[in-house]
């Protein structure tokens, strides 16, 4: 008998089904934003309506989702919350950009965000919302395609063109306006704002934005998160010179914090 290789069982495999069938769960209503029904949970996934009907049992009893009206709906419950306290806890270089938008946030008056990855998509991971007149405000968690950001311009900076082409599907050089933007104008975008250490974008996600975002750099010197800022399109050069002079200052003091999970 070969007792190098491990057995695996059917239990196993149905266990290893049954965790990605919860992950799967759990990412649909992050994606969606808002409470489902087991049975729409269930055709979203295709996965048996039994299966996924006990997963929602199991998850709502730990309290990680909740039951969301009287149409047998769910969503995230407060021990979602108390995971995501933890882990703010847990990462000191969040943390510490949490304070620095804080810092940038009453210093500009404008909205600023810690932005990153996720997947082939860009999230704002924390945001604070402008104070002027002129109110721009950005959703923590969405996924936007990676094209339509500043961001976008400098989390991908580590990456060849090809590379790049590879990662980004072809649907997400569609703008929200419906045109279409050229390939090459982006990957002449991304090696811009590695040259240049920023990216400045108007136009793109929104016709009322113009948009700078900087790199927060982790230990391998690439950008694991940025910092960006949004602005009136309208906004003069010396307004747009002093926010990005505000947000390299933050950027740079914050490097190498990214990926310090030490709580401290």
């Amino acid at each position: 008998m070969d007792v190098s290789r491990p057995s695996t069982s059917s239990s196993s495999i149905d266990r290893q089904r049954g965790i990605d069938r919860a992950i799967g769960l759990l990412e649909l209503l992050l994606v969606r934003r808002q409470p489902m029904s087991a049975g729409e949970i269930a055709r979203h996934l295709g996965a048996p309506r039994s299966t996924v009907y006990e997963i929602v049992k199991r998850l709502t009893d730990a309290r990680m989702l909740e039951p969301v009206g009287s149409g047998g709906q769910v969503f995230f419950g407060r021990t979602m919350h108390l995971f995501g306290a933890a882990y703010l806890e847990g990462d000191a270089g969040l943390r510490r950009a949490g304070e620095a938008l804080d810092a940038l946030s009453a210093e500009t008056g404008a909205t600023v965000q810690c932005c990153a990855l996720r997947g082939n998509k860009y999230v704002v991971l924390d945001s604070r919302d402008g104070t002027g007149i002129f109110h721009i405000t950005s959703d923590v968690g969405v996924e936007v395609p990676l094209p339509w950001t500043a961001s976008g311009r400098v989390l991908l900076g580590h990456l060849s063109d090809g590379e790049i082409r590879s990662f980004i599907p072809p649907e997400d050089f569609r703008l929200p306006d419906g045109s279409a933007l050229p390939v090459q104008r982006f990957l002449d975008d991304v090696a811009q704002a590695r040259r240049d250490g920023f990216s400045e974008t108007t136009g793109l996600a929104s016709s009322f934005t113009w948009c700078q975002a900087v790199p927060i750099l982790g230990r391998e010197g690439r950008a694991d998160l940025t910092l960006c800022i949004v602005l009136p399109v309208d906004s003069d050069a010396m307004q747009r010179k002093r926010c990005l002079s505000l947000l390299v200052a933050h950027a740079r003091r914050l490097g190498h914090a990214g990926g310090d999970r030490r709580i401290a």
